[in-house]
């Protein structure tokens, strides 16, 4: 049967939605990662939607002024704070110059397609450093903190599906991940005893419009071998194209086609997984990596299609050394 007679996984509920109860997270401060864009801006509006008070850090500030602006309009307090998570001072300053946040999202990451023949010392170390070096320094921070203070918290970790199938294509990255998902099970027993949660996010497909370039054109390369839909963009808006992760541009309706949902997910999706993981309903989950993908890194085809080198795939050339 052609799949476009298919109706896949409903969609979503509309924005500004949401699972939980109005003003869970009401006298909390929330920090996030990487949440002047894309899936982090998406996390960071659920929680304001919750009530919480939001810092949003970023490696520039120029991500972060229109963030502040957009999330102020949920009726939250927002600050934001420009940090390189790789600098351990930089992030001890920006714990000091708040109060100690009550959640803490690692978003914020590396990432850029790459033949592992190709990738330079550089760019492996760059992406390491910030994906996991970072997540690391952020979460070593908020949990001394919170040991010191004798407090309660909640850390979530985003990560990615190839922490523990491999990634070709994304080796610096998926090596970082896999750190990240190993942080994740280590924490949540170290630090359990002291009422600190740790667990795990991974997002599926969600385009949103700040996707890189380099990314971007990958799927519009994944969706032209699909539909023939060359020409058009994979670009999103801000939670994922008309809303309902039904996006209706050819790209992102042939990108659906390739995921067991028959669609794409929009990135409040993600946001509101990681309300609930962070919340008083979710106080017994800890060590745990929630994955928000409609099942798409569990597909299986009953024959293997054609091996397509990662070079190949990326529009590279032969590797002349």
């Amino acid at each position: 049967m052609d799949s476009t007679a298919l109706p896949g996984l409903p969609a979503p509920p509309p924005l500004g939605a949401s699972a939980l109860p109005a003003g869970t997270y009401d006298g909390s401060l929330v920090l996030v990662t990487g949440g002047g864009t894309g899936l982090g801006w998406a996390i960071a509006a659920e929680f304001a939607r919750l009530g919480a008070d939001l810092l949003i850090v970023s490696r520039r500030e120029r991500h972060l002024a229109p963030a502040r602006a957009e999330l102020a309009k949920l009726g939250t307090r927002v600050r934001s704070a420009v940090c390189d998570i790789r600098d351990p001072k930089r992030v001890s300053e920006v714990f000091d110059g708040c109060a100690l946040p009550d959640v803490l999202v690692n978003n914020a990451a590396a990432n850029f397609p790459v033949p592992t023949e190709d990738m330079s010392p550089n760019a492996w170390q760059a992406v390491v450093d910030i994906t996991l070096t970072g997540t690391f320094l952020m979460t070593r921070e908020f949990g001394r903190r919170h040991l010191a203070a004798g407090t309660p918290g909640s850390v979530i970790d985003v990560g990615a599906s190839y922490a523990w199938t491999g990634g070709p294509g994304f080796a610096h990255s998926a090596a970082a991940k896999a750190g990240v998902e190993s942080l994740v099970r280590t924490l949540a027993v170290e630090w359990g005893p002291y009422g600190i949660q740790v667990n795990g996010l991974v997002p599926g497909l969600m385009p949103h419009e700040d996707m890189t370039e380099d990314i971007r054109g990958n799927l519009d390369r994944a969706a032209a071998d699909t539909a023939g839909t060359a020409g058009t963009n994979a670009e999103g808006d801000r939670d994922g194209r008309d809303g309902d992760g039904h996006a209706r541009d050819g790209v992102s309706e042939a990108l659906g086609r390739r995921q067991p949902a028959l669609r794409v997910g929009a990135p409040r999706e993600l946001g509101w997984a990681a309300t609930f993981l962070a919340s008083p309903y979710a106080r017994f989950i800890t060590g745990h990596t929630l994955v928000v993908d409609g099942a798409n890194w569990q597909r299986r085809d009953l024959v293997a299609p054609p091996v397509t080198p990662v070079r190949d795939q990326l529009g590279r050339g032969p590797f002349t050394g």
